[in-house]
């Protein structure tokens, strides 16, 4: 066999190889897209975020999916979600990505291991987020956002810079925070998982509203946190026990 021959063969394995690589790729970009609006759509009609408030994304490719700005989660389908570059950028004619589409990049920059963000207006997560209170050790499942507490983090207008780089830091080490007099916003290895947390972490903002209607609450000692928190790793921190 001539090697222009072989070098034909070559260029046509090449060819193939890649067509097919971006049809995975393709298949993959458009579950993504389905599973960010299916999410997006589950959080609103469970009440986490009313109207339109809240937003969903998922780590893909160098950036992120996310849910378009202004739009009625009942009204967004696969193609209505934004692909956001890890620069910042959004290529070709798409909606525009979340006014807080920021925070959701620095999220994923400061947490490699994650790649689902849920953002809410949970009731009670506002409620305390509103007043500044954070969440403390008032009950062991607060363990299950990876850390002994969920904080609250500096308020800042949305869609900042400076919002961004709060979150960024706040997450670097847990799965969940409350933004002051803003919200709550939940990490995840999945879609699901972050939706979860999100969940969990309306439930634990309830149930220490109520604690505080009580007077000033009884913490369990960071030990026993530490403790608890090695469990989760172990068996898994998604439902209660």
């Amino acid at each position: 066999m001539s090697k222009g021959v072989k070098k034909k063969i070559g260029k046509g394995q090449d060819k193939k190889k890649t067509t097919k690589v971006r049809k995975a790729r393709s298949r993959e970009e458009l579950g993504l897209r389905k599973l960010v609006a299916a999410t997006a759509l589950a959080m609103s009609r469970s009440g986490l975020s009313p109207g339109r408030s809240g937003n969903v994304s998922a780590r893909f490719a160098d950036g992120m999916l996310i849910t378009p700005t202004g739009f009625a989660y009942e009204e967004i389908g696969p193609k209505d979600i934004v692909f956001v570059a890890g620069d910042g950028s959004v290529p070709g004619k798409q909606k525009a990505p979340s006014s807080e589409w920021q925070f959701h990049l620095a999220a994923y920059k400061a947490r490699p291991d994650m790649n689902a963000v849920v953002h809410t207006h949970s009731l009670h997560a506002v409620v305390l987020a509103c007043a500044g209170r954070s969440i403390p050790a008032f009950h062991y499942m607060v363990a299950v956002a990876g850390n002994s507490d969920i904080p609250v983090l500096p308020y800042a207008t949305f869609g900042s810079e400076t919002l961004a780089s709060n979150v960024g830091r706040g997450l670097a080490d847990r799965n969940a925070c409350l933004m002051a007099h803003h919200g709550a916003i939940a990490l995840g290895k999945t879609l699901p998982e972050a939706l979860e947390l999100a969940h969990e972490v309306e439930v634990l903002a309830e149930q220490y509203t109520k604690v505080l209607a009580l007077g000033p609450p009884a913490v369990l000692p960071e030990e026993e946190m530490q403790v608890v928190i090695e469990k989760f790793k172990t068996y898994g921190a998604g439902a209660r026990t």
